[in-house]
């Protein structure tokens, strides 16, 4: 459940929002005067992540945007008018797209300054055609190809329709494709940037549409900053910064386990580290489901740490004896791509997959009147952690 939850937070409440802002007969003194400071404030936060993160896709982004809105707020009397409106809403889900897919180059780098460029000639080459060739330019960017019945439900163009709906299907197929990619924040954006295009009432509430696709892309933008200073990459676990500001949160009594994976040295020193890192995703795909409401968190290199809020050692041994336990039992695979550099010796003609056993020692302690402190807790629970691996390892000690 919340991983689908996930799919729709917080792009979606977003969404919401700007529904409710622009619908609500009780919100519209609200929402014209939002409409006037809204898309500024987007803006200026856009450009302040994507100059001190580094972030040119959203510095594009909010520039194409910034184009769309000043387009759909005024007129669209003239040929002239309709050419620059259709031919924008053409291009703007394509130039959307390939700001999404396309990798961080920089906004001044040389391959940022061509992607300026590449938008400055689209800008002329409109600006140009609906001047010079307003009649037949409006016959090429609004053919129609399906029954008028069906698009009679917004201002768009046929083909900028379909345009919209195939480029929201390839961002969609990447998203699924690739779930942590900044994909998906542009999937979202160009939903309300649609719906700003589509919209048929005041051009405020198109505004706001099209600020909040903008600000849909700052929260990605944040949220990603977030996660990958609280969350480890490779395992997707919470890492050790986010361990470190939980623990002093925590009151009374709790537990902390400190977990790592045996012989783990060798084992990279032998298959690679492309295979360490899938031993490591395994291990902590199997920590993320500890029993007994324990936490995990990557705590660095081949050692994770869990953390047991309101429990003593006692009520956490079992719980982490079943953990060991299911680490063990579940064979790696090795793969073809995951072949040890020394090749082992086998029957001629038979191939097989070779089988690995992945063993974690773990070391508990708990919170009382000689580990007072959150530190001192993880200290005994490294200790203990030793003791563990002198006396065998594949064990939890205490």
């Amino acid at each position: 459940m919340k991983r689908i939850v996930s799919l729709f937070v917080p792009e979606a409440l977003l969404l919401l929002g700007a529904a409710l802002l622009v619908t609500l007969p009780s919100l519209e003194g609200t929402a014209q005067g939002l409409a006037s400071v809204y898309p500024f404030t987007v803006l200026a936060a856009a450009l302040l992540l994507g100059w001190r993160f580094n972030r040119s896709r959203l510095v594009f982004a909010t520039a194409l945007l910034a184009l769309a809105e000043s387009v759909v707020t005024g007129a669209v009397d003239t040929p002239r008018d309709r050419v620059v409106f259709h031919a924008t809403m053409f291009l703007l889900p394509i130039n959307l797209a390939l700001v999404a897919l396309l990798p961080e180059r920089g906004t001044i780098t040389p391959a940022g300054l061509v992607r300026w460029v590449l938008l400055t000639i689209q800008v002329i080459l409109v600006l140009f055609l609906a001047q010079s060739f307003p009649e037949q330019t409006l016959r090429i960017v609004t053919p129609r190809v399906l029954p008028a019945a069906w698009t009679s439900w917004t201002p768009l163009a046929q083909p900028a329709i379909l345009t919209f709906l195939g480029i929201e299907a390839l961002l969609v197929m990447a998203w699924m494709r690739e779930p942590q990619a900044p994909v998906r924040s542009y999937a979202y954006a160009l939903i309300a940037a649609f719906i700003a295009m589509s919209w048929r009432g005041a051009a405020e509430d198109r505004v706001i549409w099209l600020a909040t696709s903008g600000l849909i892309l700052v929260v990605a933008v944040i949220e990603a900053s977030y996660l990958m200073a609280y969350r480890d990459g490779l395992t997707e676990l919470p890492g050790r910064r986010a361990l470190n500001e939980a623990l002093p949160r925590l009151s009374g009594q709790f537990s902390v386990a400190m977990v790592d994976v045996d012989h783990f040295k060798r084992f990279n020193d032998t298959y690679g580290h492309d295979a360490g890192d899938h031993v490591l995703r395994l291990v902590a795909a199997r920590l993320a489901q500890t029993p007994g409401g324990g936490t995990a968190y990557r705590y660095g290199g081949e050692e994770f740490a869990l953390v047991f809020p309101g429990k003593g050692v006692d009520e956490c041994v079992p719980h982490l004896e079943e953990l060991r336990e299911t680490v063990e039992t579940s064979r790696f695979t090795m793969r073809r791509r995951f072949r040890p550099r020394v090749k082992p010796k086998m029957d001629k003609g038979r191939r097989t997959r070779q089988q690995i056993t992945i063993t974690v020692s773990i070391g508990v302690a708990e919170r009382n009147h000689r580990h007072a402190s959150p530190d001192q807790v993880v200290q005994a629970a490294d200790k203990a952690l030793y003791r563990a691996k002198e006396a065998g390892r594949n064990r939890v000690a205490t």
